[in-house]
C-alpha cells in the first residue's frame, strides 16, 4: 500500500504547480529527500516538470525513471491559480508538500498531513516533532 504525497511549489507569479507521488509520501522519507534535495525552487521547478512519479528519488535523474511518462502516461501537473487556491483544492493525499515563500521571502518547505489537523506546519518542525515523538516512545 502506498503512502500518497503531493509535492507542490509556489511560483514567484504566485501561482502553484502541485505533482502526486505513489509511494513513501511520510516525513522520515519524501519529507527529509525533499528538505535536504529540493529545496532549491529551480530543482523542485525541474522535478515538478516530469509529472506524477512512483517514488521521489534525491535526483530529478533518478526520479525521472519512475515518472508516469515513462510508461507511457500522460504530463499530469495541477495547476493553480494561487496559494488560496491550492490550499482549498489540493489533491488531500495522506502528505500534502509545498515549497513556498516564508514571511521572510524565503523559500521554506510546510507540510500537511494526519497529525497537523489540516494545518500547514513548516517540515523541519514536522520532522523534528516526529523525531522527539520516537525518541519519546523508545524511552517508555
Amino acid at each position: 500500500m502506498g503512502t500518497r504525497s503531493t509535492i507542490a511549489l509556489e511560483f514567484a507569479d504566485g501561482t502553484v504547480q502541485a505533482v502526486y507521488c505513489h509511494w513513501d509520501g511520510y516525513l522520515s522519507n519524501n519529507g527529509q529527500i525533499l528538505l535536504k534535495h529540493y529545496s532549491d525552487p529551480f530543482k523542485l521547478r525541474d522535478l515538478i516538470d516530469l509529472g506524477g512519479f512512483s517514488s521521489l528519488e534525491g535526483t530529478v535523474e533518478a526520479t525521472a525513471e519512475q515518472a508516469y511518462t515513462q510508461r507511457g502516461e500522460e504530463l499530469s501537473i495541477q495547476k493553480f491559480k494561487d496559494i488560496q487556491d491550492y490550499y482549498k483544492n489540493v489533491y488531500g493525499e495522506e502528505y500534502d508538500y509545498i515549497l513556498s515563500m516564508n514571511w521572510e521571502g524565503k523559500a521554506q518547505w510546510y507540510v500537511r498531513f494526519y497529525a497537523t489537523e489540516g494545518n500547514w506546519i513548516p517540515l523541519e518542525q514536522a520532522i523534528k516533532d516526529e523525531q522527539d515523538q520516537t525518541a519519546q516512545e523508545e524511552m517508555e
